[in-house]
């Protein structure tokens, strides 16, 4: 079976080879620079990699815009904001689409997923329709503000019971937002069976859509390989996966209709929707967007309360002066809200630097060109995968000044310094595919970050190292790390209870 893989790779490599050269001497214009094609399997980051920094370091060698090509396919990466927006915002129409996935799509099953769907769909047009009206705007996304409020309150108590499962309680509250958001579901504790579900499921969807983890996305024709063969573990993985993936859609979904059937429903993205007359179609569009809205919201934001401690724990000369402003305009007396983010422009601005420092998701996700596209007199061929490397994008030193190093007030207008660039305007991704769910997890960031740095002072733990790592994968999160959290007075332990 190896060897049959080996000769199998070597003819898609040369096949390749002979698809770009005969591409160049038919259009006349060149490739993006990059890896040679014949070695670009070899020169593709793998799944374990941290993959921004080797297009990162592309983007030394090679320029803003680089190419390499595998078995045919090439992939196009955008290391610079100045051309992302040239390309993935000004010329939206081109670059909406989404390649296949093999793995997550076709076999995992979620090729209805917002995330993977054509931009060309009607179930893409109706799902952005919904998602603007009712999350995409300030005033839209307020009236979801007092969930975030509360579920952070029930954030404090558990750091307050449990300091260091601190991490898990993060992720609980991320997940119990996003149910009651997106289904009005309230969340009991870390062992309920809905919020289990729905993490697990999110877990598996983000390993079968990293790039280079399965084989099949690079070689399409495996996903015909019988599930019994030897070397066909992912075709049994994907079987396992799907079925999660059936329950994750269905089951919140019914507990929705269920409780409007009682007339004990909550408003929520779902039940706001169902109220109105959604023909068959609607119905279907619905339950994956509402899919889309967890998927989106719930590891990601809890990645970045994790940067939050994690850069805490670091810097607790910032620490200070984030807690300084909190109780000189909001004082002891009450919890941070999010209708104090205009008085707190430090508070404001540190969560715009968790954004940066550690993009959520460093490579976003790939866009596809539906056409032939010229740019800068480089050929970026119909169906080129095209990367926005994110993190490179944040860590711009023509742009940030001092990239690697955290530090929050790079955002506030001082004598002699102009605020340096939002960062909101580039980890959200590009054009048509700009993350729906923006507004709220923006919102949940800020009330993260005022909330918890108001009751607690957050530091390295002991004797142990606090060594800063960030995890490879779609999704990138802080590696495991170990911190001291307690609270900063007793009215603080007051206001929490």
């Amino acid at each position: 079976m190896l060897h049959a893989l080996t000769l199998l790779n070597t003819a898609f490599i040369l096949l390749g080879a002979f698809c770009v050269k005969r591409l160049l001497r038919s259009r006349g214009a060149p490739l993006p620079p990059g890896p040679r094609p014949w070695l670009g399997f070899l020169a593709l980051p793998s799944a374990t990699d941290k993959e921004w920094l080797t297009y990162g370091k592309w983007a030394e060698k090679w320029g803003d815009l680089t190419s390499v090509t595998a078995f045919g396919q090439t992939v196009v990466v955008v290391n610079s904001l100045k051309t992302a927006v040239e390309i993935l915002d000004k010329k939206s129409a081109n670059y909406s689409d989404r390649p296949v996935f093999e793995m997550c799509g076709e076999l995992v099953g979620w090729t209805l997923g917002i995330i993977l769907i054509s931009a060309r769909t009607p179930q893409f047009r109706w799902t952005r329709k919904q998602f603007h009206q009712l999350i995409g705007s300030p005033a839209n996304v307020k009236k979801f503000h007092p969930i975030e409020v509360e579920e952070y309150r029930k954030l404090l108590q558990r750091l307050l019971e449990s300091p260091e499962r601190f991490r898990s309680h993060i992720h609980l509250t991320s997940g119990a937002i996003a149910l009651r958001i997106t289904y009005g579901y309230t969340v009991q504790g870390e062992d309920d069976p809905m919020i289990e579900l729905v993490n697990d499921v999110m877990k598996e969807f983000s390993e079968a859509i990293t790039p280079g983890a399965f084989l099949v996305d690079l070689l399409p024709i495996l996903k015909y390989v019988p599930s019994w063969m030897p070397g066909a573990g992912f075709q049994r993985k994907a079987k396992l996966w799907s079925d999660h993936r059936v329950e994750m859609l269905d089951k919140p979904f019914e507990f929705v209709e269920k409780q409007m059937a009682q007339g004990s429903a909550q408003d929520s993205f779902v039940s706001i929707l169902l109220q109105q007359d959604l023909h068959e179609d609607e119905i279907t569009y619905l339950k994956w967007a509402a899919a889309s809205i967890y998927g989106g919201a719930a590891d990601t934001t809890a990645s970045a309360v994790c940067t939050l401690f994690l850069q805490m724990a670091l810097h607790p000369d910032i620490q200070a002066t984030a807690q300084a402003e909190l109780d000189a305009v909001v004082g002891n007396q009450r919890l941070p809200g999010y209708e104090d983010r205009e008085r707190l422009p430090y508070i404001d601005a540190l969560s715009k630097e968790v954004f940066r420092f550690h993009p959520i998701g460093p490579m976003g996700l790939p866009h596809r060109a539906m056409e032939d596209d010229i740019h800068d007199s480089y050929l970026i061929p119909k169906g080129a995968i095209v990367l926005p490397n994110i993190w490179n994008m944040a860590h711009d030193p023509e742009v940030y000044a001092d990239p690697m190093v955290f530090n929050p007030s790079r955002f506030i207008a001082s004598d002699g310094h102009t605020p340096e660039p939002d960062p909101r305007d580039l980890v959200f991704g590009f054009g048509r595919r700009v993350c729906p769910g923006k507004l709220v997890a923006d919102a949940s960031i800020f009330i993260a970050c005022a909330m918890t740095l108001a009751t607690f002072t957050i530091s390295p733990a002991g004797e142990v190292e606090l060594v800063e790592d960030y995890q490879s994968g779609t999704i990138s999160g802080p590696a495991p790390f170990e911190c001291s959290i307690k609270p900063r007075s007793e009215e603080a332990v007051a206001l929490i209870s």
